[in-house]
């Protein structure tokens, strides 16, 4: 799905509104959104955020080592 910026503030603004008021609901443009918790809209803004602002979540890979002690070839 395409966000835009212009969501992404909107969401992020409602948030900050919904610690005060208590109000979940957001409007872009003609379309309004009711959320049900606040849960689900911080999951909403990050997943705006992860398509928006993709190089913020570069996937760290970690890498295991295991040594068993001993060296084979050794006699």
């Amino acid at each position: 799905m395409k966000f835009t910026i212009e969501q992404y503030q909107k969401l992020k603004e409602a948030i900050a509104k919904y610690a005060i008021t208590g109000v979940k609901t957001v409007t872009y443009g003609n379309k309004t959104v009711t959320y049900m918790s606040y849960e689900e809209m911080k999951e909403a803004l990050d997943d705006m955020a992860k398509e928006l602002f993709p190089e913020k979540f570069v996937r760290r890979r970690t890498l295991t080592q295991v040594d068993r002690g001993y060296f084979s070839g050794w006699w």
